[in-house]
């Protein structure tokens, strides 16, 4: 901020000066007066087309630098679902609590939140962490922040959604860590958490048919897989986060596995947004897994792969 700041007050001011002394040294005394030709420096011309690129860049890659820090969340973050739809909002703890139109968290304590919409496009805005970004259905984004002084927070809707758009209100309580284990140990016992119900979830629909822990059945295996690379039929790759796996459920022929047939069915319609949100999270538990396999087909790679 301040180089910013010093930056912008420097050409402003050479810009101010330099406009103010050429007015008055190079002004036209008399009527007749020819002015005398003067020839460019090539010196000069490159010298200011140089000077401004370098800087510019500098901005550019340090801006660029900031982005990535401030969009991609801390791995040390404590999770949290958000599932917003008309005209509400639900949060869901990786302990398994559940809240409406109002999320406690920790003070000093990185907070990563993976959102989606369940019905059209919303916006979580909290103007206290500077945080704003869009929830949008069948797609998951994420947002993180930390908040350092305990207290109430607004959060918003920010993006048109609807009749009662304005009231789609909720608040975000940061708490110390000794109240905030107050606040859990104060609630209804959870059995399990989405990790639980996901599972659950995972077993009923029948995916463990086809889905083997050794590469052998008619779908890939899914441990180890969830922030990987997995190589794709037609040559290329994706990277198996939230939206990948999103789409394999509601579109599972849109990016074929290497070495697997676009056998699997559609879950569209079968699957609400919170039922996605505990499949994702018991994949997500299976990525500590690495598989067993008794087949040739590879389907993973490192994530450092293009």
């Amino acid at each position: 901020m301040v180089f910013m700041l010093a930056l912008a007050c420097a050409f402003a001011s050479t810009v101010s000066v330099l406009l103010v002394v050429f007015s008055i040294r190079y002004r036209r005394r008399r009527p007749d007066e020819v002015p005398q030709q003067t020839k460019g420096s090539n010196k000069l011309e490159i010298a200011w087309m140089i000077i401004p690129f370098v800087l510019a860049m500098i901005v550019f890659f340090w801006g660029a630098n900031l982005y990535f820090q401030m969009s991609r969340p801390p791995d040390d973050s404590m999770e949290v679902y958000v599932i917003g739809r008309q005209w509400m909002w639900k949060f869901v703890h990786a302990s398994g609590q559940e809240e409406i139109n109002e999320l406690h968290v920790p003070i000093n304590q990185n907070i990563k939140l993976t959102m989606t919409s369940q019905d059209v496009i919303h916006d979580v805005f909290v103007p206290a962490f500077r945080v704003k970004d869009d929830v949008l259905p069948e797609r998951y984004t994420t947002a993180w922040f930390n908040a350092t002084t305990p207290g109430q927070y607004h959060l918003f809707c920010s993006q048109y959604c609807g009749t009662d758009h304005a009231e789609m209100v909720a608040w975000v309580y940061a708490l110390t860590p000794a109240d905030f284990q107050k606040w859990q140990g104060a609630l209804i016992p959870v059995t399990g958490g989405p990790e639980t119900a996901g599972a659950q979830l995972f077993q009923s629909l029948g995916c463990g048919t086809c889905h083997h822990t050794d590469n052998s059945g008619a779908g890939p295996t899914l441990l180890g897989i969830f922030g990987l690379r997995v190589n794709l039929a037609d040559g290329s790759s994706a990277s198996a986060d939230e939206n990948y796996v999103v789409e394999s459920i509601i579109n599972p022929n849109a990016k074929i596995v290497a070495g697997y047939q676009p056998v699997m069915p559609t879950f569209q319609g079968r699957v609400n947004a919170e039922q996605m949100l505990q499949l994702i999270t018991y994949i997500k538990s299976l990525s500590a897994i690495q598989p067993v396999s008794t087949s040739p087909r590879t389907v993973i790679m490192p994530a450092s792969a293009p």
